[in-house]
């Protein structure tokens, strides 16, 4: 059986690669991120964070909790993406959000990761069979089953 503290390496692993593969698409590929795409990868990364925290502290259902809760809130975020991506008359454009998101100390200090440059509706172009939020949405969702299923499981032993 897999230990609570395994499975969340595995899931802060899993989300720190996610990040790693925006950025490649990002400088490789010039797929620039839209303001949903920056909030999705700040959610990625609360994830890893909470995971990391929980599988090195001695209550590993806290950080477990966190991560799942910034799991949660990016299938919310991707599923908003997809509403947009599915409605073309709807925009996240330049909007006040991403001048909010623009201006947070680290798109300021780290813009060319957190930084929203480009259009929502960029992010249809289909990588590996699927959209960007498809596969966010996709990742948010195995991140948020598997902690769910640790917590669970953690609370019966």
């Amino acid at each position: 059986m897999i230990q609570t503290r395994t499975l969340l390496l595995a899931i802060s692993t899993a989300c720190l690669g996610l990040l790693a593969t925006a950025l490649y698409l990002q400088h490789s590929l010039d797929m620039l991120p839209c303001p949903y795409c920056v909030i999705q990868r700040y959610l990625f990364l609360a994830v890893a964070v909470g995971c990391l925290w929980g599988a090195s502290s001695r209550r590993p259902a806290l950080g477990g909790g966190l991560g799942l809760v910034a799991a949660l809130a990016g299938l919310g975020v991707a599923g908003k993406h997809l509403y947009i991506l599915a409605h073309p008359g709807l925009s996240c454009g330049i909007d006040p959000m991403e001048t909010l998101l623009n201006k947070i100390p680290t798109a300021t200090y780290l813009p060319s990761v957190f930084r929203a440059d480009g259009l929502c509706e960029d992010a249809t172009a289909p990588w590996l069979g699927m959209s960007i939020p498809q596969w966010s949405l996709l990742w948010f969702g195995i991140c948020a089953l598997a902690l769910i299923w640790a917590l669970l499981r953690r609370r019966r032993a």
